[in-house]
């Protein structure tokens, strides 16, 4: 895992009371890029995940090039509270992330 966005404090059984509160505006942006073994090609990588609400948002993508593996994300939180009746959302909103988070690339050799 290159890094952790997600946050299990919603996935509790029992129903909220309050909204949820950030401590503020925040916008992060990460690339990470990883050189690929020698031998080995992409055969499959992750989807891109493009995400809005008016609360927050986080965009994703990978890509392949000259033999370099390049995963990129920005991550917002827009506003500092999310309304009790938005609750539902953000948990979807933060599943997204952790599955994106735990998407793989597929190399296989290059056949050479």
């Amino acid at each position: 895992m290159v890094g952790s966005e997600t946050n299990a404090l919603l996935e509790t059984k029992e129903p909220r009371k309050y909204a949820a509160e950030f401590e503020g505006p925040t916008k992060s942006t990460d690339t990470f890029e990883i050189t690929l073994p020698a031998g080995y090609e992409v055969d499959d990588l992750p989807p891109p995940v493009d995400v809005d609400y008016e609360f927050a948002s986080y965009h994703s993508k990978t890509e392949a090039a000259g033999g370099v593996l390049k995963y990129s994300r920005t991550f917002e939180i827009k506003e500092l509270s999310v309304p009790l009746d938005k609750t539902d959302q953000l948990k979807k909103f933060y599943r997204i992330i952790a599955s994106d988070e735990r998407n793989t690339a597929v190399l296989k050799p290059t056949g050479h």
